[in-house]
Protein backbone atom coordinates (compact mmCIF):
# COMPACT_ATOMS: atom_id res chain seq x y z
CA UNK A 1 0.00 0.00 0.00
CA UNK A 2 1.30 3.79 -0.67
CA UNK A 3 0.28 5.03 2.73
CA UNK A 4 0.39 3.06 6.27
CA UNK A 5 -2.62 2.01 7.95
CA UNK A 6 -2.46 -0.18 10.88
CA UNK A 7 -5.25 -1.43 13.42
CA UNK A 8 -4.51 -0.07 16.74
CA UNK A 9 -7.24 -1.32 18.59
CA UNK A 10 -10.57 -3.38 17.55
CA UNK A 11 -13.47 -4.84 19.55
CA UNK A 12 -16.84 -7.18 18.43
CA UNK A 13 -20.28 -6.85 20.02
CA UNK A 14 -22.09 -10.07 19.80
CA UNK A 15 -25.70 -10.35 21.26
CA UNK A 16 -25.50 -12.47 24.82
CA UNK A 17 -28.63 -14.72 23.25
CA UNK A 18 -27.93 -17.81 21.18
CA UNK A 19 -30.35 -19.21 19.32
CA UNK A 20 -29.59 -22.95 17.65
CA UNK A 21 -29.82 -23.20 13.89
CA UNK A 22 -32.60 -26.05 13.97
CA UNK A 23 -35.04 -23.81 15.68
CA UNK A 24 -35.15 -20.80 13.20
CA UNK A 25 -38.66 -20.32 12.58
CA UNK A 26 -38.52 -20.43 9.05
CA UNK A 27 -36.83 -23.85 8.32
CA UNK A 28 -40.66 -25.04 9.33
CA UNK A 29 -41.46 -23.44 5.95
CA UNK A 30 -38.34 -24.83 3.84
CA UNK A 31 -39.46 -27.77 1.98
CA UNK A 32 -37.34 -30.94 3.21
CA UNK A 33 -34.47 -30.86 0.78
CA UNK A 34 -33.85 -27.19 1.95
CA UNK A 35 -33.93 -28.40 5.44
CA UNK A 36 -31.41 -30.53 5.17
CA UNK A 37 -29.21 -28.08 2.94
CA UNK A 38 -29.61 -25.37 5.85
CA UNK A 39 -28.73 -27.93 8.36
CA UNK A 40 -25.68 -28.83 6.66
CA UNK A 41 -23.97 -25.46 6.61
CA UNK A 42 -21.58 -26.05 9.14
CA UNK A 43 -23.28 -23.53 11.48
CA UNK A 44 -24.88 -24.92 14.63
CA UNK A 45 -25.70 -21.17 16.54
CA UNK A 46 -25.66 -17.92 15.50
CA UNK A 47 -26.39 -15.44 18.12
CA UNK A 48 -29.26 -13.00 17.63
CA UNK A 49 -31.33 -10.73 19.48
CA UNK A 50 -34.16 -8.84 17.70
CA UNK A 51 -34.28 -6.05 20.19
CA UNK A 52 -30.79 -4.74 19.27
CA UNK A 53 -30.46 -2.75 15.58
CA UNK A 54 -27.88 -2.65 13.80
CA UNK A 55 -26.89 1.32 15.54
CA UNK A 56 -26.96 -0.65 18.91
CA UNK A 57 -24.06 -3.18 17.80
CA UNK A 58 -22.23 -0.68 15.87
CA UNK A 59 -22.01 1.87 18.95
CA UNK A 60 -21.82 -1.14 21.55
CA UNK A 61 -18.70 -2.00 19.66
CA UNK A 62 -16.99 1.40 18.70
CA UNK A 63 -17.39 2.63 22.37
CA UNK A 64 -15.64 -0.89 23.43
CA UNK A 65 -12.30 -0.01 20.75
CA UNK A 66 -12.14 3.85 21.88
CA UNK A 67 -11.71 2.86 25.72
CA UNK A 68 -8.89 -0.14 24.58
CA UNK A 69 -7.75 2.60 22.97
CA UNK A 70 -7.78 5.38 25.95
CA UNK A 71 -9.03 7.36 22.71
CA UNK A 72 -12.09 9.89 23.95
CA UNK A 73 -14.40 9.92 20.89
CA UNK A 74 -14.40 14.00 21.16
CA UNK A 75 -10.54 13.55 19.95
CA UNK A 76 -11.29 11.58 16.78
CA UNK A 77 -10.67 12.93 13.39
CA UNK A 78 -12.66 10.63 11.30
CA UNK A 79 -15.87 8.53 11.30
CA UNK A 80 -16.70 5.95 8.53
CA UNK A 81 -19.50 3.39 8.92
CA UNK A 82 -20.19 0.70 6.94
CA UNK A 83 -23.69 1.23 5.93
CA UNK A 84 -26.07 -1.52 6.57
CA UNK A 85 -28.35 -3.67 4.40
CA UNK A 86 -31.32 -2.13 5.84
CA UNK A 87 -31.74 0.83 7.08
CA UNK A 88 -34.71 1.41 10.05
CA UNK A 89 -35.60 4.75 7.95
CA UNK A 90 -34.88 5.98 4.84
CA UNK A 91 -34.27 9.54 4.22
CA UNK A 92 -31.86 9.81 7.59
CA UNK A 93 -28.42 9.41 8.41
CA UNK A 94 -27.26 6.51 10.19
CA UNK A 95 -23.69 7.71 9.87
CA UNK A 96 -24.10 10.94 11.73
CA UNK A 97 -26.70 9.22 13.99
CA UNK A 98 -23.91 6.84 15.13
CA UNK A 99 -21.49 10.05 15.32
CA UNK A 100 -24.15 11.87 17.28
CA UNK A 101 -24.40 8.74 19.98
CA UNK A 102 -20.54 8.33 20.48
CA UNK A 103 -19.89 12.38 20.75
CA UNK A 104 -17.48 11.95 18.26
CA UNK A 105 -18.52 15.42 17.11
CA UNK A 106 -15.51 16.56 15.23
CA UNK A 107 -14.99 13.79 13.33
CA UNK A 108 -15.36 14.07 9.44
CA UNK A 109 -18.19 11.73 9.35
CA UNK A 110 -20.03 9.79 6.23
CA UNK A 111 -21.03 5.83 5.11
CA UNK A 112 -19.30 3.33 2.43
CA UNK A 113 -20.99 0.38 1.45
CA UNK A 114 -22.43 -1.04 -1.42
CA UNK A 115 -20.17 -4.82 -1.81
CA UNK A 116 -22.09 -6.83 1.26
CA UNK A 117 -19.60 -8.73 3.19
CA UNK A 118 -16.25 -7.25 0.60
CA UNK A 119 -17.73 -3.16 2.25
CA UNK A 120 -14.77 -3.66 4.68
CA UNK A 121 -11.95 -3.27 2.22
CA UNK A 122 -13.36 -0.08 0.83
CA UNK A 123 -13.57 1.27 4.15
CA UNK A 124 -9.86 0.35 4.98
CA UNK A 125 -9.37 1.85 1.56
CA UNK A 126 -11.02 5.27 2.60
CA UNK A 127 -9.11 4.97 5.71
CA UNK A 128 -6.02 5.07 4.64
CA UNK A 129 -6.75 7.49 2.03
CA UNK A 130 -7.56 9.88 4.71
CA UNK A 131 -4.60 9.36 6.69
CA UNK A 132 -2.42 10.20 3.46
CA UNK A 133 -4.04 13.22 2.91
CA UNK A 134 -4.55 14.98 6.58
CA UNK A 135 -1.21 14.60 8.28
CA UNK A 136 -3.17 16.30 11.22
CA UNK A 137 -5.34 12.98 11.25
CA UNK A 138 -4.62 10.76 13.87
CA UNK A 139 -7.54 8.57 13.91
CA UNK A 140 -10.42 6.91 11.95
CA UNK A 141 -13.02 4.91 13.39
CA UNK A 142 -14.25 2.28 11.23
CA UNK A 143 -17.47 0.80 11.93
CA UNK A 144 -19.96 -1.75 11.13
CA UNK A 145 -23.37 -3.02 13.20
CA UNK A 146 -24.34 -6.46 10.75
CA UNK A 147 -27.82 -7.40 10.89
CA UNK A 148 -29.47 -9.40 8.12
CA UNK A 149 -32.42 -7.32 5.90
CA UNK A 150 -35.18 -9.93 6.64
CA UNK A 151 -36.65 -11.33 9.08
CA UNK A 152 -35.25 -14.71 7.97
CA UNK A 153 -31.85 -15.69 9.00
CA UNK A 154 -31.18 -18.26 6.65
CA UNK A 155 -30.39 -17.23 3.19
CA UNK A 156 -30.77 -19.80 0.64
CA UNK A 157 -28.56 -21.77 -0.52
CA UNK A 158 -25.70 -20.03 1.41
CA UNK A 159 -25.84 -18.97 4.89
CA UNK A 160 -27.42 -18.23 8.24
CA UNK A 161 -26.89 -14.70 9.43
CA UNK A 162 -26.21 -13.31 13.03
CA UNK A 163 -25.76 -10.40 14.47
CA UNK A 164 -23.00 -8.64 15.34
CA UNK A 165 -20.96 -5.26 16.42
CA UNK A 166 -17.60 -4.45 15.02
CA UNK A 167 -15.31 -1.25 15.64
CA UNK A 168 -11.70 -0.51 14.15
CA UNK A 169 -9.66 2.12 15.39
CA UNK A 170 -7.03 3.12 12.61
CA UNK A 171 -3.92 4.95 12.38
CA UNK A 172 -0.37 4.82 10.88
CA UNK A 173 1.29 2.50 13.12
CA UNK A 174 -0.34 -0.29 15.63
CA UNK A 175 0.37 -4.19 16.24
CA UNK A 176 -1.40 -5.19 13.39
CA UNK A 177 -0.37 -3.79 10.37
CA UNK A 178 -2.48 -3.31 7.14
CA UNK A 179 0.36 -4.31 4.48
CA UNK A 180 -2.29 -4.16 1.13
CA UNK A 181 -5.53 -4.34 -0.27
CA UNK A 182 -6.67 -6.05 -4.02
CA UNK A 183 -10.53 -5.71 -4.92
CA UNK A 184 -12.62 -6.28 -7.87
CA UNK A 185 -16.09 -6.69 -8.94
CA UNK A 186 -18.39 -7.90 -11.70
CA UNK A 187 -21.77 -5.86 -12.13
CA UNK A 188 -23.34 -8.66 -13.83
CA UNK A 189 -24.20 -10.76 -10.91
CA UNK A 190 -25.26 -7.12 -9.00
CA UNK A 191 -29.21 -8.11 -7.94
CA UNK A 192 -28.44 -12.07 -8.16
CA UNK A 193 -29.29 -11.92 -4.17
CA UNK A 194 -32.12 -9.13 -3.68
CA UNK A 195 -35.29 -8.41 -1.48
CA UNK A 196 -38.03 -6.92 -3.17
CA UNK A 197 -39.90 -4.65 -0.49
CA UNK A 198 -41.62 -1.60 -1.84
CA UNK A 199 -45.35 -3.97 -2.04
CA UNK A 200 -44.91 -5.59 1.54
CA UNK A 201 -44.76 -5.54 5.18
CA UNK A 202 -41.24 -6.22 6.96
CA UNK A 203 -42.66 -9.47 8.06
CA UNK A 204 -42.67 -10.44 4.29
CA UNK A 205 -39.42 -9.92 3.28
CA UNK A 206 -37.73 -12.70 2.11
CA UNK A 207 -34.18 -12.46 0.56
CA UNK A 208 -34.37 -13.99 -2.74
CA UNK A 209 -31.76 -15.63 -5.45
CA UNK A 210 -32.69 -15.08 -9.56
CA UNK A 211 -30.78 -18.06 -9.93
CA UNK A 212 -29.08 -20.55 -7.71
CA UNK A 213 -27.60 -22.27 -10.22
CA UNK A 214 -25.73 -19.30 -11.28
CA UNK A 215 -24.74 -18.93 -7.59
CA UNK A 216 -23.65 -22.41 -7.56
CA UNK A 217 -21.56 -22.78 -10.42
CA UNK A 218 -21.30 -19.60 -12.89
CA UNK A 219 -19.99 -17.55 -9.93
CA UNK A 220 -18.30 -20.22 -8.49
CA UNK A 221 -16.22 -20.67 -11.41
CA UNK A 222 -15.82 -16.61 -11.68
CA UNK A 223 -15.07 -16.46 -7.60
CA UNK A 224 -12.24 -19.12 -8.18
CA UNK A 225 -10.40 -17.44 -10.92
CA UNK A 226 -11.32 -14.04 -9.48
CA UNK A 227 -9.47 -15.14 -6.24
CA UNK A 228 -6.40 -17.21 -8.08
CA UNK A 229 -5.61 -14.03 -9.90
CA UNK A 230 -6.02 -11.53 -6.94
CA UNK A 231 -3.75 -13.98 -4.77
CA UNK A 232 -0.98 -14.28 -7.08
CA UNK A 233 -1.09 -10.19 -8.10
CA UNK A 234 -1.31 -9.77 -3.83
CA UNK A 235 2.22 -11.97 -3.28
CA UNK A 236 3.97 -10.78 -6.96
CA UNK A 237 3.66 -7.23 -5.71
CA UNK A 238 4.77 -7.58 -2.65
CA UNK A 239 7.52 -9.63 -3.21
CA UNK A 240 6.38 -13.08 -1.11
CA UNK A 241 6.16 -16.07 -1.89
CA UNK A 242 3.33 -18.83 -0.69
CA UNK A 243 6.00 -20.15 1.61
CA UNK A 244 5.92 -16.74 3.38
CA UNK A 245 2.47 -16.27 4.14
CA UNK A 246 1.86 -17.90 7.99
CA UNK A 247 -2.16 -18.42 7.31
CA UNK A 248 -5.13 -18.06 5.54
CA UNK A 249 -8.35 -16.54 7.06
CA UNK A 250 -12.08 -16.36 4.92
CA UNK A 251 -15.21 -15.12 5.66
CA UNK A 252 -18.23 -17.26 7.42
CA UNK A 253 -19.98 -18.64 4.92
CA UNK A 254 -20.36 -22.25 5.36
CA UNK A 255 -18.41 -25.39 5.71
CA UNK A 256 -18.48 -26.21 1.98
CA UNK A 257 -17.61 -22.85 1.19
CA UNK A 258 -14.66 -23.32 3.01
CA UNK A 259 -13.76 -26.37 1.54
CA UNK A 260 -14.32 -24.88 -1.68
CA UNK A 261 -11.57 -21.73 -0.85
CA UNK A 262 -8.60 -24.35 0.57
CA UNK A 263 -9.24 -26.82 -3.17
CA UNK A 264 -9.51 -23.67 -5.13
CA UNK A 265 -6.39 -21.84 -4.01
CA UNK A 266 -4.67 -24.39 -2.53
CA UNK A 267 -4.08 -23.50 1.07
CA UNK A 268 -5.33 -24.14 4.61
CA UNK A 269 -7.91 -22.62 6.42
CA UNK A 270 -6.76 -21.26 10.33
CA UNK A 271 -8.86 -23.74 12.69
CA UNK A 272 -10.67 -20.24 14.28
CA UNK A 273 -12.41 -19.78 11.19
CA UNK A 274 -14.37 -23.12 11.17
CA UNK A 275 -15.23 -22.41 15.34
CA UNK A 276 -16.59 -19.00 14.40
CA UNK A 277 -18.44 -20.33 11.46
CA UNK A 278 -20.09 -22.95 13.85
CA UNK A 279 -20.91 -21.00 17.05
CA UNK A 280 -21.98 -17.50 15.09
CA UNK A 281 -22.48 -18.26 11.82
CA UNK A 282 -22.17 -15.12 8.95
CA UNK A 283 -21.33 -11.85 10.32
CA UNK A 284 -21.47 -9.32 7.24
CA UNK A 285 -18.22 -6.95 6.62
CA UNK A 286 -17.62 -8.38 10.52
CA UNK A 287 -16.24 -12.09 10.09
CA UNK A 288 -12.98 -12.26 8.63
CA UNK A 289 -11.08 -9.88 10.87
CA UNK A 290 -12.90 -11.68 13.91
CA UNK A 291 -11.91 -14.98 12.58
CA UNK A 292 -8.64 -13.22 12.58
CA UNK A 293 -8.26 -11.74 16.09
CA UNK A 294 -9.62 -15.00 17.55
CA UNK A 295 -6.95 -17.60 15.32
CA UNK A 296 -4.50 -14.85 17.17
CA UNK A 297 -5.79 -15.00 20.80
CA UNK A 298 -5.61 -18.98 20.47
CA UNK A 299 -2.33 -18.75 19.05
CA UNK A 300 -2.67 -20.33 16.21
CA UNK A 301 -0.14 -18.20 13.89
CA UNK A 302 3.02 -19.82 15.28
CA UNK A 303 5.05 -16.86 14.45
CA UNK A 304 5.11 -12.97 12.87
CA UNK A 305 4.60 -12.75 9.65
CA UNK A 306 1.91 -11.90 6.66
CA UNK A 307 -1.36 -13.47 6.11
CA UNK A 308 -3.93 -13.33 3.97
CA UNK A 309 -7.70 -12.39 4.41
CA UNK A 310 -9.80 -13.62 2.14
CA UNK A 311 -13.43 -11.92 1.64
CA UNK A 312 -15.86 -12.62 -1.25
CA UNK A 313 -19.92 -11.31 -2.22
CA UNK A 314 -22.40 -12.41 -4.50
CA UNK A 315 -22.90 -8.99 -5.50
CA UNK A 316 -20.11 -10.11 -7.11
CA UNK A 317 -17.09 -8.62 -5.29
CA UNK A 318 -14.11 -10.43 -4.50
CA UNK A 319 -11.39 -8.56 -2.54
CA UNK A 320 -7.83 -9.85 -0.35
CA UNK A 321 -6.18 -8.49 2.45
CA UNK A 322 -2.21 -8.61 3.66
CA UNK A 323 -1.78 -8.59 7.06
CA UNK A 324 0.72 -8.23 9.26
CA UNK A 325 0.76 -9.09 12.29
CA UNK A 326 4.08 -8.32 14.52
CA UNK A 327 2.84 -8.79 18.24
CA UNK A 328 -0.31 -8.46 17.40
CA UNK A 329 -2.40 -7.62 20.79
CA UNK A 330 -5.35 -9.72 21.99
CA UNK A 331 -8.79 -8.91 20.95
CA UNK A 332 -11.43 -7.84 22.76
CA UNK A 333 -15.13 -8.47 21.92
CA UNK A 334 -18.06 -10.61 24.00
CA UNK A 335 -18.35 -13.83 23.86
Amino acid sequence: MAAPLAIRAAAWQLPERSVAVADLPELAALDPAERELCLALGIDRIRADDGLGALDLARDAARRALADAGVDAADLGALVVVESRAPDRLMTSEATRLQDLLGAHRALTFSVGGLGCVSLTPALLTARGLLAADSGLEHVLVVHGSKPATPARYRHPVTVNGDAGQALLLGRSGDLSVLDCLQESDGAYWDLFHVPFRDRPVADWREECRDTTTYSFRLALETRRRLEGLLRRLLERNGLHRDDVRGYVSQNLSEGGFAFLEEALDITLLPACRDNLRHYGHLGPADVLLNLHTALRRGEVAEDGPLVLINASPVAAWSLLLVGTDGAPAPTYQL
